[in-house]
């Protein structure tokens, strides 16, 4: 099994080397990350690029003491009382949009409906969209795209009022 801690200092300084793709085995667990997103082929046979943070051949691992230490984990200010959060549901990657190339589902002042779809979190090559369990405002987006997320960290805050 690999450390959740470690593979997140693996992703950071894949992020900020030229390197652009890895892949580790340790205790049975093989683990790619890639910055270019592999090409996948559409129903249509035309090539559509997903929109994926983790995936990619193998490549070298870099040294253990290259890579950067982590950097100190950044407490979120709490919500104004009147705010509701709107958690991940899974760990995965966060996407604000469809597509690379779409707009985002929502912006910070979008109105949203109960059941409208705030954004999409991929696991495991699964696209899965969070929908608003509330009827508000968007003021506040807490994670930026493409970015890993964890389970029950904050994503949004809407304003019910």
């Amino acid at each position: 099994m690999i450390d959740l801690d470690f593979l997140e200092r693996l992703i950071q300084a894949i992020d900020q080397s030229s390197i652009d793709s890895i892949e580790i085995e340790r205790g049975g667990t093989r683990v790619h990350i890639g910055k270019t997103p592999p090409q996948t082929v559409a129903a249509a046979g035309a090539p559509m690029a997903m929109p994926m943070h983790m995936a990619a051949p193998a490549a070298a691992p870099a040294p253990a003491a290259a890579a950067p230490a982590a950097a100190p984990a950044v407490e979120e200010a709490p919500a104004p009382s009147n705010l509701i959060d709107v958690t991940s549901p899974m760990v995965g990657t966060f996407y604000r949009a469809p597509a690379p190339d779409a707009p985002a589902y929502v912006d910070v002042g979008s109105k949203v409906g109960e059941g409208a779809t705030l954004c999409i979190i991929e696991a495991m090559k699964l696209m899965n969209e969070l929908e608003a369990e509330v009827s508000g405002t968007v003021a506040e987006i807490c994670v930026e795209n493409a970015e890993p997320v964890e389970y029950g960290q904050v994503l949004f805050r809407i304003d019910p009022s």
